[in-house]
């Protein structure tokens, strides 16, 4: 599969995986700064996210073959992987079927393990867009305001929505194989194996999804890691606390 990307700075090698739902537009200012630190980052668009190609599957194994097929093409030399949420679920994954093809992994607010579906209102909200009569962006936030109420969650939701050529809107993400595998993208990860590489685990002190009772499996997987945990910040670390971000990222990987 050949994955869209945007690539930016010189340097050791640095892969960014975004999280359900978005893409590597997500990560474009973020880059920059981290490319600044001496880094080649590489914003990467997984499957049926972004400008990538729409696949009827999407399951972790699968991702992390896309991944690698990705280093491959770019001709990368164990390469830092890091992925938020989703992409944090990736890169993990990635640890488990390729041993010693990378050299550290950052993962961002998710651990190693299965999480129940929380998407299910999004997901309505977002097949309850007419894309054939859509008229407008706002139209469209209006209409998912009845499903999520956060305004810069809807922003964000709506980033996927574009134009086609002849005027009328669609999804870069494909809605209908996202919805089918919803289940599937909370699994844990599987073909477990313990790894050595140094991992940095970043969580957002506000939110949920790394909890302490993670960090006795985080420890026995990965051995070699560090969990920092950024004040302020809930599940979009990376947005919410940016310095902060950009501080344990290079500390760690310096």
């Amino acid at each position: 599969m050949q994955l869209f990307f945007r690539q930016v700075g010189t340097g050791r090698p640095l892969i960014i995986l975004h999280g359900l739902f978005g893409s590597c537009d997500n990560w474009l200012t973020i880059s920059k700064v981290i490319a600044d630190q001496g880094f080649s980052v590489y914003a990467v668009d997984q499957r049926n996210h972004g400008r990538s190609p729409h696949a009827d599957t999407h399951s972790y194994p699968e991702l992390a073959d896309d991944l690698h097929e990705f280093i491959q093409q770019q001709g990368l030399e164990k390469p830092i992987l890091m992925g938020h949420s989703m992409g944090g679920k990736t890169v993990m994954q990635y640890a488990m079927q390729y041993p010693d093809a990378f050299s550290h992994l950052v993962v961002v607010d998710i651990a190693p393990r299965s999480y129940r579906v929380h998407h299910a209102e999004i997901l309505a909200g977002l097949k309850a867009i007419p894309l054939a009569t859509l008229q407008s962006r706002s139209e469209a936030d209006q209409l998912l305001r009845g499903y999520e109420p956060s305004a810069s969650v809807r922003q964000f939701l709506l980033k996927n929505l574009y134009r086609n050529d002849d005027g009328t809107f669609a999804w870069r993400i494909n809605l209908p194989v996202i919805d089918a595998n919803i289940e599937i993208i909370g699994h844990d990860l599987v073909n477990q194996r313990t790894v050595s590489e140094p991992t940095l685990f970043m969580r957002g002190e506000k939110s949920g999804y790394v909890r302490d009772k993670d960090l006795p499996t985080i420890q026995h997987l990965f051995p070699n890691s560090t969990v920092d945990t950024i004040e302020g910040a809930s599940h979009w670390v990376q947005a919410e606390q940016p310095q902060a971000f950009v501080q344990s990222l290079v500390t760690f990987l310096q």
